[in-house]
């Protein structure tokens, strides 16, 4: 089992207030700004945990597909992948709806239909994916 740790912090009303992701356990980053404004409208350079959670779907999915593309003896050159994640206002309040996943791989040896059937298991495999399977919709498109 493996824990990891963040922490932030946040003052004032949420319209007018501001806070800040002030550690993560790993010391890999920290202080950085996050505001409502800049979550549900331009970011202007500041982060949000929507943006945080692309970050790790897409490393997270990246992973899955490597550990799948070794186990099928054909191993991944380059993996290059986004995460796009949509935060909307629903009838139930803001909510992250959708996360589309889009990959370019160069993997020597594989040929597309079979780097599609392991990129869709990675998609259902991938931790993140099954944190957030059944609550928003996630797509898949390989780009060429």
């Amino acid at each position: 089992m493996t824990t990891r740790t963040a922490s932030a912090t946040w003052n004032g009303s949420l319209l007018e207030g501001a806070g800040k992701i002030t550690t993560v356990e790993s010391g890999a980053f920290g202080g950085l700004p996050v505001s409502w404004p800049r979550r549900s409208e331009n970011h202007e350079g500041v982060t949000s945990p929507e943006e945080l959670l692309a970050a790790a779907h897409a490393s997270c999915f990246a992973m899955a597909l490597s550990g799948g593309l070794a186990r099928n003896n054909t191993p991944a050159e380059r993996l290059d992948v986004s995460a796009t994640i949509t935060f909307e206002k629903v009838e139930a309040g803001w909510r992250v709806t959708r996360s589309a996943l889009v990959l370019s791989g160069v993997v020597p040896g594989l040929d597309g239909a079979k780097f599609k059937e392991l990129a869709e298991a990675a998609k259902g495999g991938c931790p993140i994916s099954s944190a957030l399977a059944g609550n928003v919709a996630i797509s898949l498109e390989i780009a060429s």
